[in-house]
């Protein structure tokens, strides 16, 4: 008999089954995908682009290493990987819209090489056992319909010695900066996706699955739980959002 609770998972503040989620989340980012890079910048004010900076310097690219980037559709984490030295990047997104999108702004940029696009599932992964030298997923991670899956799946593609690394909206550490952030999300985010990307709930749900994703230290005994070993976070902004890294020893 299937456990009925473990079938389940979140959807932004609803409690969905699991495959009901994937074709959820699919249907989100096919709806956001032309805004998507547009919104980011709308929402956080450029500071996505700060957080995605340190994300790559804390990687270190060099040109021996290939990442696999999870839910990285649009190329954003890619491109910065490639242009900081990075020698290979397989992009891996769940939705053929994102996948679309990353596509044509790797023509735009010029990038024709060392780069391959992939549309698949995070929980399962369509690459070989010990492949890659680092795994990252930025602002992906949540979207997921079992991120315990997720994080074994990373392990598997993993190299020895590899590194998992994640940089996601997290829980703000801040004393007041906290209510601000509340306020701003819930009454604001929506509405500039309604005007920007003609698309209200879609925003909704993503601020409402950051309020039910792991807080920092839930997320590390979550990758310790997979194997990861020598696991720490970093916060970014006061806890908005964070990078949590682990090494597959």
């Amino acid at each position: 008999m299937t456990n009925n609770k473990q079938s389940k998972t979140t959807f932004g503040f609803k409690d969905v089954d699991k495959d009901e989620k994937i074709g959820l989340v699919k249907n989100v980012f096919e709806s956001v995908a032309i805004k998507y890079d547009i919104m980011n910048d709308l929402m956080s004010a450029g500071i996505h682009r700060l957080w995605k900076n340190k994300f790559i310097n804390m990687i270190d690219p060099n040109n021996d290493m290939t990442m696999l980037d999870v839910a990285g559709g649009t190329g954003d984490i890619a491109f910065r990987f490639l242009e900081n030295g990075g020698g290979r990047v397989v992009v891996c997104d769940l939705t053929e819209g994102m996948v679309r999108v990353g596509k044509n702004r790797a023509l735009d940029k010029g990038l024709f090489s060392n780069i391959d696009w992939l549309v698949g599932n995070a929980q399962k992964l369509p690459l070989q056992d010990n492949s890659v030298d680092v795994y990252s997923i930025s602002f992906g991670l949540r979207n997921v319909a079992d991120i315990d899956e997720a994080l074994a799946e990373a392990y598997r593609v993993l190299k020895p010695s590899g590194r998992f690394m994640c940089l996601e909206f997290s829980s703000v550490v801040i004393p007041v900066l906290d209510k601000i952030y509340d306020g701003y999300s819930f009454k604001v985010l929506p509405k500039i996706g309604k005007i920007v990307a003609d698309d209200e709930e879609s925003y909704q749900y993503l601020v409402e699955s950051i309020r039910r994703f792991p807080k920092q230290d839930e997320l590390i005994k979550k990758m310790k739980k997979a194997g990861f070993e020598n696991t720490t976070y970093t916060n970014l902004t006061g806890g908005i959002s964070a990078i949590h890294s682990g090494y597959k020893i």
